[in-house]
Formats: C-alpha cells, structure tokens, sequence
C-alpha cells in the first residue's frame, strides 16, 4: 500500500523534500504557515533551482486551517519547521498520524528530546540532514545543495535498524544519499557541533559561510565553538556520530584537525553563494534558532555538564542582540563578541 506522507513546515527544507518525494511518485501534502507560498504552491506548484537542474512539480498543498478536511490518516510526517515551532506542530499534527505513523523530526537541534514526550518515543524517527536552501518569494525555492552533497542520517531513538527505518531511508533516497544509524543521538550532537562552528557567526558577521573559512581569526572562533560543543557532548556522555563524510578514523585524530575537515566539506557541498538558515531568518524578520536551540543550547547543557562555554556564551550574547533588531549582520560586530569573550 501506497504509504500516505506530509511535510509539516514547507519552508525552503521542507519545499525541497516535497518537491522531489512528489517528483518521484510518493502521496505527500505540503503544509505551511506562510499563505502566499501555500496559494502559490497550488496554483503552480514548486519551482526549484539547483546548480545543475531546474524544473516546476505541481504539488498538494494546504495551509494549517486545511489539514483538518485530511480524510487519509498519515503514515509518515517529516517536521521541517524551525525548532521553536516544532513542539506545538508536533500537538497540531498528532491527532492525523496513524497510531503506527512516525514523525521523522528533520531539523537542526535536538528536537527529539521534547518531540518524543509529544508524539510518543515509539513513533519518533531521528535525522540529522545537510541540505542549504533559500526561499524569499512564494512558490521558488533556490537549493544550494544538490542531490548529491544533500545528506540524511537517519536513527530510531532506541538505536534498532528496523523496516521501517529503512523505508524512510529508502524515500528520502530520492532527494539526498541517505545512511541509517544505531547512533541517531550521537550523529544529531555532531550536527550540533556543525551548526555552531557557522550558523550564527556568519550572521554576525554579515557573511558568507566560505568567508569564515578563509580567514585565520573567524576560523579560529569557529573552531573554539566547534571544540566547546564537543567537550559539552562528551561530558553528557554522547558518542560523537561520524556523518557527511567524516570517517571513524578522521574522529580518532585530533578535535580541530576533524573539525576543520567537516567545515571544508560544508563549504564544497553549500557553495560560495549559500546564506545559512540563521542569516536567511534575520533578513526574514524573524527569531532564529540560535539562541535557545543551537549555541544557546549548547550554554545551557554546559552549565547542566559543568562545562564551561565562553564562546559559545559570547555569540549567544550578541546573536540575541541581533534578533532584537539592536545590532544588525557587520563585521563590526566582531569587536563586539571579542568584548563579550
């Protein structure tokens, strides 16, 4: 039987899952909170642009206020909404997924330690994903990764491969490579380090992802995040996941020498023209992840782990600063974090 999927949260991750799970034949609804782009999408569906590849999907739509003429329960959601929106989506979708359904949380963060409680630990799937893209108008999404450099880690909570693991595997193979893993926990940490090292500083900054990499000083801040976010990770007693092509031995060797491999390949797989989610949401109007999910998470685990976190401390500082519309994306902000640390 033909399995019946939704992606709750069809910003520019989400556009892109939909658009090409609906490319390859699968029965998926988009639905989002942003009317225009809802309207667009189902008056000409998805427009998609990639490096190498362009095309327009029709696409099944509906706006929140919509999902209750759903007449099909949903064997399958994937939550691509922001981390601060995840936990009343999760009680908003609940009711429509099969009580065998599952809820692959594809986000940045650790969504699934207050997913789980909401959805049920048995019905959540865990994901840690790289895929970079852009929307700003209705209805066209700008993805920076491709197929080839998107990637999905997927885990159950338990750390079991069963079939139906694998069967998501197998779905989201149409828009990424895919792995599964017994270390779903591990491999989302080790994204958490990622997310760190660049989300916010580039935002700070007012830059580009490749930019923080090329210059000595911004990498340097970098690779202190990065090194914070792990030493917090191994003092809660996680075991660091090698994903996106990291290998068990490239994690064997030093912390900074790993570190700075995984932002090498971020850099090749985005692009020079990529703007991080953070940057995309400040430019937006809107709260970012920062703050509560990513570098301030990290503080607040550090405090729980008695480990100390100053840079990550510092950019949370000034980040929260920047979503209050106080300081806007500069390199003269730099001066101020330098401040701050």
């Amino acid at each position: 039987m033909t399995k019946s999927m939704a992606v709750l949260g069809a910003g520019a991750i989400g556009s892109s899952i939909g658009a090409d799970l609906t490319k390859a034949g699968y029965d998926v609804v988009l639905v989002d909170q942003w009317p225009a782009h809802v309207e667009a999408m189902k008056a000409s569906g998805l427009h998609v642009a990639m490096r190498k590849e362009e095309f327009q999907v029709p696409v099944r739509a509906l706006h929140l206020c919509e999902v209750c003429t759903l007449r099909q329960p949903l064997d399958i959601v994937f939550l691509t909404a922001k981390s601060y929106d995840s936990a009343w989506m999760a009680y908003f979708i609940k009711p429509y997924l099969k009580p065998e359904g599952v809820l692959v949380s594809a986000q940045n963060s650790l969504n699934d330690e207050w997913l789980a409680p909401i959805i049920g630990y048995e019905r959540d799937i865990g994901c840690a994903l790289e895929l970079s893209a852009e929307i700003f108008e209705p209805g066209r999404v700008k993805r920076n990764t491709d197929r080839a450099t998107t990637k999905f880690v997927l885990g159950e909570l338990h750390g079991r491969i069963t079939p139906r693991l694998q069967e998501v595997a197998q779905a989201l193979g149409v828009v990424g490579k895919t792995e599964t893993t017994t270390n779903i926990w591990g491999a989302k940490w080790t994204k958490l380090v990622i997310n760190t090292m660049v989300m916010a500083l580039d935002t700070i900054a007012g830059i580009r992802v490749w930019e923080l990499a090329q210059n000595p000083k911004y990498l340097g801040l970098c690779l202190k995040m990065g090194q914070e976010t792990v030493l917090v990770g191994k003092a809660l007693g996680y075991t660091l996941e090698p994903i996106f092509g990291l290998t068990a031995q490239d994690m064997a060797g030093s912390t900074e020498g790993w570190l700075k491999k995984i932002l090498a390949i971020l850099v090749s797989d985005v692009g020079k023209e990529a703007r991080s989610t953070v940057l995309q949401d400040i430019l937006k109007g809107r709260p970012s992840e920062v703050v509560n999910h990513l570098n301030g998470l990290v503080v607040k685990k550090g405090r729980e782990a008695k480990v100390t976190t100053p840079v990550n401390e510092a950019v949370t500082a000034v980040m929260r600063q920047v979503e209050e519309g106080t300081l806007k994306p500069s390199l003269s902000n730099m001066k101020l974090l330098e401040a701050y640390m």
